[in-house]
């Protein structure tokens, strides 16, 4: 990993195939009254629904603490966006004789074609803040490494 955050040596970036992470859902409570108001605002145009009122509202929140989220990424030695492995991948990083300590904010994908014993072979660690996308086998075989 360079020192601006970002994996050297690898697949990243958006791979066809992975879903976007925009694509991920989450749900949340609000109160009756601020519904209504985000209601109101999107009534009025200014946004076109109520999940582009949540979007942007998240969004401007983690502009407002960039700083904060770019100075844990550094101290933790993370990568932000998304990585993405296949097989192939994974052979090169075992015959390299790498083991892998995954550490990403974003969104982690193996692909369907790596085994459980190949990914329990190569990767040492996971840590993800995000979505680790992999089949149930080979997060059952990886289970002990996610922190």
């Amino acid at each position: 990993m360079d020192g601006h955050g970002k994996v050297a040596g690898w697949n990243h970036g958006t791979i066809s195939g992975v879903t976007s992470p925009d694509a991920e859902k989450i749900t949340i409570n609000m109160n009756v009254v601020d519904l209504g108001k985000v209601d109101l605002l999107v009534s009025e145009g200014f946004y076109s629904n109520r999940t582009d009122f949540i979007r942007t509202a998240i969004r401007n929140q983690l502009d407002r603490h960039d700083e904060v989220v770019s100075s844990s990424v550094r101290r933790r030695q993370m990568a932000v966006g998304v990585l993405y492995f296949n097989q192939r991948d994974l052979e090169a990083a075992r015959a390299a004789g790498t083991k892998m300590n995954i550490s990403i904010a974003g969104l982690f994908s193996l692909a369907r074609d790596v085994t459980p014993e190949l990914a329990s072979e190569v990767i040492e660690s996971i840590r993800v803040m995000g979505v680790f996308r992999a089949s149930p086998a080979v997060k059952d075989a990886l289970a002990d490494r996610v922190r």
